[in-house]
């Protein structure tokens, strides 16, 4: 089926169309993609940059709907080639686009900031310029996980005019929170090694140089915060988040700002799948961690985004627009005959009602539904950058037996008994901690596993938060040494059904590296470079009648 094409008038894009280049692709590795024509062309920007594409088109001469995804990460590997190529065959022109300075795209790298909505506003020309091609119909979509789930946040408030809808996994809305920082917790070493991305790597020593000059979410950060910006978002759009996922806040996020905040044609046009997996797109299957779950769980990404883009962009009459606002998992125990859970539900909206409920941490390790009643009640542990706690690799080690970080020295431990009933839960954890140090400032590292009768610690979540942002984003107070003071943070997002004989466990430290970058527990700028400045420090966890630390969980009942 063919669509009339668009009426481009705007002179940027006869400007852009005129001004962009083919290169030869021959330079990759011979592929058998059946019969579809790969290309490779240089897009202009506004700016006179050009970013680096893989066409994907289908055989035969025609109009067809674009598709693209944006990412600083390569696009050539041959999995990725396939891919594209096996979606250009069900009818669209696929783009795989490099950001700005990444890869063989011109200009200097600066992360996702010339996406967004300053000068540069390379996603909006990247799909302007897609729909003017004499190949496409005008109608263009996007899709991509993490990296390239942001990217579309970033385009969507930038609202090119023939953007018509978007597929995001695993997504972001905000550097300050989900990228460079967590919690507060910088990561230089996460990004040191970014360079690699870069068509000049000296491009991502600058921007780490330039972050560390943006210690606090200011303006600097909020060019980069999309939260700010659910108002300009107005095409249709399906979300899927990870319960082992930090992102999956991102992603939670995404829909609820975007479902009731948005523009006309996003509120109420908006679809939310939550499911038991890990970060990462076409990943969504049963084998998690450790754990096995129902094949129940698969979810069908690649099928089911055709079918998205074929409704959207190509006007198939195939109900997509009809299923479930909001389809969750809920998690269950696994390998346990008869256990609750392990089921999709639906709901109209996310997240669902509970009640509000509260796990208190007690003297002698234990967690509990009541708060202690002791005068005076407290955890101490050791602090020392310099020999951290270790949580191996980059990603959240979600599904996974945790005992490995619970049992190192500088780690403590609050479990329940075990339940004598299944306990639900349904929503946003939060933490509430009473900490005193002996340093100005210190990390506290908070975890959530379900404890399983065999002993296994499954990690469920876990969330940093850094003692001198616990006043909010935008300002820093540094502890009095050895007086009391309440963090408050999240700590993630999940449905699970703790079965009967299960225990619940919480796990404090405040170090966690590699994946959480030690603090330098001084109270000075925490930079690059903080290795040559660093103080161990002891801390203490209160849990007290006047410090009632605790997790605050949405209960189901």
């Amino acid at each position: 089926m063919k669509f009339p094409r668009p009426d481009v008038r705007w002179p940027l894009l006869f400007s852009l169309l005129l001004s962009a280049w083919a290169v030869d692709a021959a330079s990759l590795p011979p592929l058998d993609l059946g019969g579809v024509r790969e290309e490779h062309v240089m897009i202009p920007m506004r700016d006179g940059v050009h970013l680096s594409a893989y066409l994907y088109l289908p055989a035969g001469e025609g109009q067809w709907p674009a598709v693209f995804e944006q990412r600083y990460a390569n696009v050539t590997s041959t999995g990725t080639r396939k891919s594209s190529a096996d979606l250009a065959r069900r009818g669209f022109a696929v783009a795989m686009v490099n950001f700005r300075g990444s890869q063989e795209s011109e200009g200097t790298y600066v992360g996702y900031r010339a996406l967004a909505w300053g000068e540069k506003k390379d996603g909006y020309d990247t799909c302007e310029w897609l729909a003017s091609q004499p190949w496409c119909t005008g109608k263009v979509g996007t899709f991509g996980s993490s990296q390239g789930g942001f990217a579309q946040n970033f385009l969507a408030v930038t609202q090119p005019p023939h953007l018509t809808c978007q597929y995001m996994v695993d997504t972001g809305l905000s550097l300050f929170q989900e990228g460079y920082r967590i919690g507060g917790v910088t990561r230089p070493g996460r990004f040191a090694d970014f360079g690699a991305n870069c068509r000049n790597p000296a491009d991502n020593d600058a921007l780490l140089a330039e972050w560390d000059q943006h210690p606090n979410y200011d303006d600097y950060w909020r060019a980069e915060d999309c939260t700010l910006h659910f108002s300009k978002m107005n095409v249709p759009c399906f979300t899927i988040g990870s319960w082992y996922d930090f992102m999956v806040q991102g992603s939670v996020g995404s829909f609820i700002g975007r479902q009731h905040q948005g523009g006309p044609n996003s509120r109420g046009k908006q679809w939310l799948l939550l499911g038991p997996w890990l970060h990462g797109r076409l990943n969504k299957g049963s084998k998690v961690g450790d754990l096995v779950y129902p094949d129940n769980v698969v979810w069908p990404e690649v099928d089911h985004m055709v079918r998205w883009f074929d409704h959207w962009l190509k006007g198939a009459d195939n109900g997509i627009e009809k299923e479930p606002t909001v389809r969750y998992y809920v998690m269950g125990a696994v390998g346990e005959a008869g256990a609750p859970g392990n089921e999709y539900r639906s709901a109209a909206d996310w997240p669902p009602q509970t009640q509000a409920g509260s796990l208190y941490l007690q003297a002698d390790g234990l967690l509990g539904e009541k708060a202690s009643s002791a005068e005076k009640s407290s955890t101490s542990y050791e602090s020392d950058p310099a020999h951290p706690m270790e949580i191996a690799g980059r990603a959240f080690p979600g599904a996974k037996d945790a005992r490995a970080f619970e049992t190192q020295k500088e780690v403590r431990t609050w479990t329940t008994e075990p339940l004598t009933e299944p306990m639900e839960w349904n929503g946003e954890v939060k933490a509430e901690v009473w900490l005193s140090s002996t340093a100005p400032d210190t990390d506290v590292l908070l975890r959530v596993s379900d404890v399983y009768p065999d002993g296994r610690s499954i990690l469920v979540m876990d969330y940093p938060m850094r003692a001198r942002y616990r006043g909010g984003w935008d300002k820093q107070t540094l502890l009095m040494p050895g007086e009391p003071a309440q963090l408050s943070w999240h700590i993630g997002w999940t449905s699970l059904i703790f079965a009967k004989g299960h225990r619940i466990r919480v796990t404090l430290a405040s170090t966690g590296a590699p994946l959480y970058e030690p603090n330098t527990q001084t109270g000075a700028a925490q930079t690059r470079d903080w290795q040559k400045d660093a103080r161990a420090a002891t801390n203490t966890i209160w849990h007290d009648a006047a410090h009632p630390s605790r997790i605050m969980v949405p209960l189901v009942k």
